[in-house]
C-alpha cells in the first residue's frame, strides 16, 4: 500500500498543480511600431575619416581626414522604408543600387554598388536612424580595371530639413 502512495504522487502533483495556474496564458507582447525615415529634404554631413589610395603621401591623407562637406538631398523612401540608395552614396557613387540591406528597429546595415567614373564603387553603411535623424559610417572601395584605386571611410550624419523644394 505504501508504495501505490508513493507511485501515485507524481500524478497527484502534477494534477493538483495544474488546477493552480487557471490563470490564461499571458497575452502576446504588443510588436513595436518599425522606425521609418521620412522622405523629403535632408542636410547631410560627411566627415572624412579614412583615406587611402596606392599612392597616397601622408599630406594628402592629412589633408583628406579635414574634409567635411555638407550637402542639401531630397531623399525618397520607398514603400518597404528603405531610403534612395544615390542619397546616401553622395558623391562617391551614382545610379546606386541595394546589394543587401538590413533596416529594422532604427538600425540600417546595408551595401551599395555604384558607378564611379571610369569604374565602380562598392559602399558598406552601418549605423543609426530615426524617422528624422541618421548617424552612419560609411567605407567606400572604388575599384578601376578590377583594382582597387581608392579606399574611403566617413561619418555621415544627417537631419531631416523639411520638405524637398518644389521643381
Amino acid at each position: 500500500m505504501r508504495y501505490a502512495v508513493v507511485a501515485a504522487m507524481p500524478l497527484v502533483m502534477t494534477l493538483g498543480l495544474t488546477g493552480c495556474g487557471s490563470a490564461s496564458a499571458p497575452e502576446p507582447e504588443a510588436e513595436e511600431a518599425p522606425i521609418v525615415m521620412q522622405a523629403g529634404e535632408w542636410a547631410l554631413t560627411r566627415k572624412t575619416t579614412g583615406y587611402n589610395t596606392p599612392t597616397v603621401t601622408p599630406a594628402e591623407y592629412q589633408a583628406a581626414l579635414k574634409e567635411v562637406k555638407e550637402d542639401k538631398v531630397c531623399v525618397t523612401v520607398d514603400a518597404a522604408g528603405v531610403p534612395d540608395a544615390n542619397a546616401l552614396a553622395g558623391a562617391e557613387g551614382q545610379d546606386c543600387t541595394y546589394k543587401d540591406k538590413l533596416l529594422r528597429k532604427g538600425r540600417l546595415i546595408a551595401t551599395l554598388s555604384c558607378k564611379a567614373g571610369t569604374g565602380t564603387s562598392e559602399i558598406a553603411l552601418e549605423g543609426n536612424y530615426t524617422a528624422d535623424t541618421l548617424t552612419l559610417g560609411s567605407t567606400m572601395t572604388k575599384t578601376v580595371g578590377g583594382q582597387p584605386v581608392l579606399r574611403t571611410t566617413h561619418d555621415v550624419n544627417g537631419k531631416r530639413a523639411g520638405e524637398c523644394p518644389k521643381a
